[in-house]
């Protein structure tokens, strides 16, 4: 066991977050820490650490076990620093040795002491031992990862927003490798391909890694094991997501009649009791029987509590055919090209998903598209009879904070009554006095569900979503999905949630070399898509590489015709045969040696070619070090094998 709860109990004033609660984190588990909104799981991250006391039971910790643990308090660290080396601050004693060395490197050009030489040495082969001298291009190799340009690699830490400082901290942290790595929410800041290399990264990952995450996708890929926080319990489920999921259905059906069966032999009981206390023969069975009842442990109904959003979309009006038309679209900030010549259209009945890395312009194109970005060149024509609705990820810090959550709801201007909107935030869990909560004091989660309810109130033909999913939990996500699927009206968004996308979208877009691809199909289509043509890009470059093996064969075999071909009735020297036939013999095994290498060199570059190359970061080093070594030795062989043709084309004259 590396750490772990003993019969814990964690009350945060007079609410009880667990009780009784019992879970060791072993070594090479990934288990997904999952619960409803506002159940307690970064708490109890928290209460892992040592942050938090817990009220009753143990932490239990290994003496030599390290955690690292990335959450949002972590924002307040602030640096002029690259990020480069912030990330690079993970190799804490690999940093320590190369001063050290430097140092003793100086004092040993004056001062050439035994001990001074055996320090040094000890020191170099410590460095080599940690693998120090790679230590700047691991870094590199796990930023680039996580979607940062080598330009960016030495721009200052503080120039960098939240969302991306997040990826910097997290990059060291995965460098730092400790024993248990503890994310809260990491995929909140990251886009889809940035998710997809942290999934495969991780799931090479030598330490126990917890996650809480929303993101059913990245939990499927990811974990072998679910705890989940409810009712006050830890249940651990041995699987994936949606191994859980079905689990936890059986267990709550088993649960339940085992509660209606009890239930029944305790009304059996109880009408055999009234029926009899009364005689006096048979009161003291009677009695007996009543004693007996009252020492069952009582089994509770297992019916599923959890909060249900009661989501309904409605419009008022029916728009023409073409919602929103995009012609010649141009944007720029300063010399970054966000978008050219983008040219789009959004039907009605279109439900498009907006994705890719960030930084491509998905919020910007959005922003075109709603009418809130200025400055772009091109056409954006509104179609006839749109009514839209915008839910950005700013809307969350638009909201009044004074405001509370009905004078918010009040502003929309929706024509509701009081009473109808107090009814409408019931839907979205706010009910009785919440509504008169002050913005201010809510959770990213409730803020969320506020600005959701302001969207819906306004009946819209036509929704404008940008990431959506953030701070719902996985419920929610899934009520908000259903939702929009039986929504009548037409939708874009913008989401890295792919269970999100793969259930909502009819259509995929995505900015690809500045303009705007479309692909008509779902998520699950899109991928499949994009699988085959990585396919076949790989197999034309395998035949391609093959092509060019087959022409240096046949130049290899038109230069051995040619030695053999020499000139008629020419008088000719007189040779050593025996130098002309060691040379001979040399020049066949460096030429059999080339062959043979630039047979590994294509071996290499189909290695290169493939993505599961790139899952695991260490093994891609050896490669990318590997094609780099045969270069050179080609490169010997091909000098060698030069220098003999020439010597044996002067000894055959």
């Amino acid at each position: 066991m590396l750490i772990g709860f003993q019969n814990l109990t964690f009350e945060f004033g007079a609410r009880v977050i667990v009780e009784e609660a019992t879970w060791h984190i072993t070594p090479g588990e990934r288990i997904g820490l999952i619960g409803y909104n506002g159940t307690g799981k970064s708490t109890l991250l928290k209460v892992l650490v040592g942050q938090y006391l817990p009220s009753k039971g143990t932490v239990e910790k290994g003496r030599d076990t390290t955690i690292g643990y990335l959450h949002q308090d972590l924002l307040s660290f602030d640096t002029s620093e690259s990020i480069l080396e912030v990330a690079m601050g993970a190799f804490e004693r690999v940093r320590e040795l190369e001063k050290e060395i430097y140092e003793l490197g100086i004092e040993l050009e004056t001062n050439e002491n035994e001990k001074l030489l055996t320090d040094y040495t000890d020191k170099l082969h410590e460095m080599d031992v940690l693998d120090g001298y790679n230590i700047q291009h691991k870094t590199e190799e796990v930023l680039h990862g996580l979607g940062f340009s080598t330009e960016q690699m030495n721009k200052p830490y503080k120039e960098f927003s939240g969302g991306w400082r997040m990826r910097v901290l997290l990059t060291k942290m995965i460098l730092q490798a400790p024993d248990v790595l503890l994310l809260d929410e990491p995929t909140n800041h990251l886009d889809l391909p940035s998710i997809e290399w942290l999934e495969k990264y991780l799931l090479h990952y030598q330490g126990s890694v917890v996650i809480v995450s929303h993101d059913k996708f990245f939990l499927n890929r990811m974990v072998t094991k679910i705890v989940e926080i409810y009712q006050q319990k830890l249940h651990i489920y041995s699987g994936n997501y949606e191994y859980y999921e079905t689990e936890k259905e059986l267990r709550i059906e088993m649960q339940q009649r085992a509660f209606e069966n009890q239930q029944e032999y305790i009304n059996q009981q109880e009408r055999f009791i009234e029926r009899f206390r009364a005689k006096a023969s048979k009161a003291a069975a009677a009695q007996s029987l009543m004693k007996k009842l009252d020492k069952i442990e009582r089994l509770e109904s297992a019916g599923l509590e959890r909060p249900n959003l009661k989501i309904n979309f409605q419009m008022n009006n029916q728009p023409g055919r073409v919602l929103v038309s995009l012609k010649d679209i141009h944007k720029k900030y300063g010399d970054n090209l966000i978008i050219d010549k983008g040219i789009a259209e959004i039907d009605r009945g279109d439900k498009i998903a907006l994705i890719g890395a960030n930084g491509k312009g998905k919020s910007t194109l959005l922003r075109i598209i709603a009418g809130t970005e200025d400055n772009f060149g091109g056409e954006r024509i509104w179609g006839h009879n749109v009514d839209s609705s915008f839910y950005a990820q700013h809307q969350l810090e638009a909201l009044n904070l004074n405001n509370s959550i009905l004078d918010e709801m009040m502003e929309t201007r929706s024509g509701k009554t009081e009473p109808e909107l107090r009814n409408l935030l019931g839907c979205f869990l706010f009910s009785g006095d919440d509504s008169d909560k002050k913005i201010k004091i809510l959770s990213g989660g409730e803020k969320a569900r506020v600005a959701l309810a302001k969207v819906i109130v306004s009946k819209s033909n036509f929704l404008m979503l940008d990431e959506p999913t953030n701070h719902l939990d996985m419920h929610s996500v899934e009520l908000l999905a259903d939702a929009l699927t039986k929504y009548e009206g037409s939708i874009i968004l913008v989401s890295h949630d792919r269970f999100f996308v793969s259930k909502t979208a009819n259509k995929i877009w995505e900015i690809v070399d500045h303009e705007i691809k479309e692909f008509k199909g779902s998520y699950t289509e899109y991928v499949e898509w994009k699988e085959r043509m990585a396919k076949k890009a790989k197999e034309e470059s395998r035949k391609a590489t093959q092509v060019t093996k087959e022409e240096s064969k046949k130049q290899e075999e038109q230069k051995s015709k040619q030695q053999d071909t020499a000139p008629k009735n020419v008088v000719k020297p007189r040779i050593d045969n025996t130098e002309l036939k060691k040379l001979q013999n040399r020049f066949s095994k460096v030429e059999q040696e080339l062959e043979q290498l630039k047979k590994e060199r294509t071996e290499i570059e189909l290695a290169l070619a493939d993505p599961e190359s790139y899952k695991n970061v260490t093994k891609f080093a050896e490669t990318e070090k590997s094609y780099k070594d045969i270069n050179n030795k080609i490169k010997q062989a091909e000098s060698q094998y030069e220098t003999l043709f020439e010597q044996i084309m002067e000894m055959e004259g």
